[in-house]
């Protein structure tokens, strides 16, 4: 069965249900429903294979070999760091990561993008502000050299960093935003 309407949640299934028998007999039947969800469902992998295991009768113990299996979902995790230069007091800075996967002709693929807002720091003069821990989760799928799927193989990235600072003491003509 599919739904094809626009409803969510339990939904009835029938308006009403009606029983009369020869003898004036009244039942009453619950209001059945269905429950209709309507979600984006990704499942990025499939369910692994399983492996048959027997146990005999009167056996406590038993050892088997499940066979080889293979790594799944493999990935890495890019952490960055960057140190912004002479900020001056009281101004937030926006800021955005953009990063690239390098394969061997230096095409660059992307592989993601961060924006941030920097707090801003009260101390009396310009100051360098660290930003720590910024993550990339890099699927080895989507990996630029190899098709093997593999941990082992070298992977380079180009990570460009864009700054500016949100706050700022300039007035156009004078008008007070």
């Amino acid at each position: 069965m599919q739904h094809v309407g626009t409803c969510v949640g339990n939904v009835p299934v029938n308006e009403n249900i009606t029983y009369t028998d020869t003898e004036n007999n009244v039942v009453n039947f619950p209001s059945p429903t269905v429950l209709v969800e309507c979600d984006n469902v990704i499942m990025p992998e499939d369910c692994p294979i399983p492996v048959d295991v027997a146990i005999e009768g009167c056996q406590d113990a038993i050892e088997i070999d499940a066979g080889a299996i293979e790594m799944q979902s493999l990935g890495r995790i890019l952490q960055l760091d960057v140190t912004l230069r002479n900020i001056c007091p009281n101004r937030r800075v926006a800021l955005a990561v953009i990063l690239n996967e390098l394969d061997d002709f230096d095409l660059e693929y992307k592989r993601g993008m961060k924006i941030m807002t920097i707090p801003a720091h009260t101390a009396p003069s310009c100051q360098d502000i660290i930003v720590k821990c910024v993550k990339f989760v890099l699927p080895e799928d989507i990996d630029a050299v190899s098709s093997t799927n593999a941990l082992c193989n070298q992977r380079r990235f180009k990570a460009r960093f864009i700054t500016h600072y949100i706050d700022n003491d300039f007035d156009c003509c004078n008008i007070v935003l």
